[in-house]
């Protein structure tokens, strides 16, 4: 790239004549003018992208409209130095050129990677996962980028990997918990236990809360008390991690005890309580329901509901929870029985026996 450019600029100067500064004028006024013609063509044919179906078209030209626009200048000015023809300014032009060229190429990959990231989210998939890519291809670009400007400064780049071979064993030992981390998050990305936004807990840590960014290093968890939560990405590696976000339902497990003096009602209730959960529009009937008498009670005669609603949303569910037990105490009216409380009956089976009065007397 770099010698096709140095090619092209002096073949450019011999289309020049007359003294360097008319020269030099010629080459200032095409340039502004090339910045020109591109800005416009490249508006109109964004507007053209735009108005049909060529995805990746619009990122292509999204990717390459504002450095080329900048390549012109770049373009213009190596131009420009050889017109001037001193010594110093030449002897640096070269390298300045070859890193303005590196740079340019990695923030049009830069701008690539921002519009495919923005169209495979828009068609459905999973940020976090996108995301993930999206950094790990940006790090190729700069690994990539950053390799250029030190060859274009005379730097060995065989040396470098030689050298970052050797490191490599112990930076790796010395940043092992850092490494540990970025492998978690490469587990994170790739197995996709939870993603930004799922509400997650483990049984086995103090963590609970929504996912609010996951990094290369560490998990934000904002807590239900607002609190942020930072939870390095090896943690997940050795812990258990629940999710309830991805629940398909809500369960209502419920323990209901009647007086022992409506054991009579009992079957009514339970037929009668089954049958409005049946009915009801907020409780998926795919799913497991019982309504059963389950035991004898200290002071009670108790039936269990179990059942499942069909919304997963904590606050809605709640409110189906309310109206269910709601009817199930206004079943439970209606066939004139009541909710039982703990109660204690004594039984006193008759008088002492008259040996047994003095002592009774005395100890009191």
């Amino acid at each position: 790239m770099d010698q096709w450019l140095e090619e092209l600029e002096i073949q450019s100067l011999t289309l020049f004549e007359g003294t360097w500064y008319i020269k030099a004028g010629m080459i200032v006024g095409l340039t502004i003018l090339a910045f020109i013609i591109w800005r416009i063509f490249s508006s109109r044919t964004e507007r053209w992208i735009h108005s049909t179906s060529l995805v990746w078209g619009d990122a292509i030209w999204y990717a390459l409209r504002l450095p080329v626009n900048w390549m012109i200048v770049v373009f213009g000015l190596s131009v420009l130095s050889r017109v001037l023809d001193y010594p110093a300014i030449n002897a640096v032009v070269p390298t300045l050129r070859q890193i303005a060229v590196s740079l340019l190429f990695a923030w049009g990959c830069f701008r690539f990677i921002g519009k495919a990231e923005a169209h495979f989210v828009k068609k459905g998939h999973d940020p976090t996962t996108v995301n993930a890519l999206g950094k790990v291809v940006g790090m190729i670009v700069v690994i990539f980028a950053f390799l250029s400007i030190i060859q274009s400064l005379g730097v060995s780049i065989s040396g470098i990997l030689a050298f970052g071979g050797m490191g490599g064993l112990v930076v790796g030992m010395a940043a092992k918990d850092l490494l540990a981390n970025f492998f978690g998050a490469a587990v994170i990305y790739f197995d996709r236990p939870f993603k930004v936004g799922d509400w997650i807990r483990s049984p086995d840590r103090s963590i609970e809360g929504t996912v609010e960014r996951i990094g290369w290093r560490i998990t934000v968890i904002r807590t239900f008390d607002k609190r942020p939560l930072y939870v390095p990405n090896s943690v997940f590696a050795n812990i258990v991690v629940e999710n309830p976000s991805r629940m398909t339902n809500r369960r209502i497990y419920e323990t209901i005890g009647i007086r022992y003096a409506d054991a009579e009602q009992m079957s009514s209730i339970v037929k009668n309580v089954k049958a409005m959960l049946t009915v009801h529009p907020e409780i998926d009937t795919r799913q497991t329901m019982i309504v059963n008498f389950n035991a004898f009670g200290p002071s009670s005669m108790d039936f269990f509901v179990y059942t499942f609603t069909k919304t997963t949303n904590w606050v809605h569910f709640h409110e189906v929870k309310h109206d269910v037990l709601l009817q199930i105490l206004k079943i439970i009216e209606e066939h004139q029985a009541e909710i039982a409380f703990p109660t204690q009956t004594l039984h006193v089976s008759g008088e002492p026996e008259p040996e047994l009065m003095p002592e009774i007397a005395t100890a009191q």
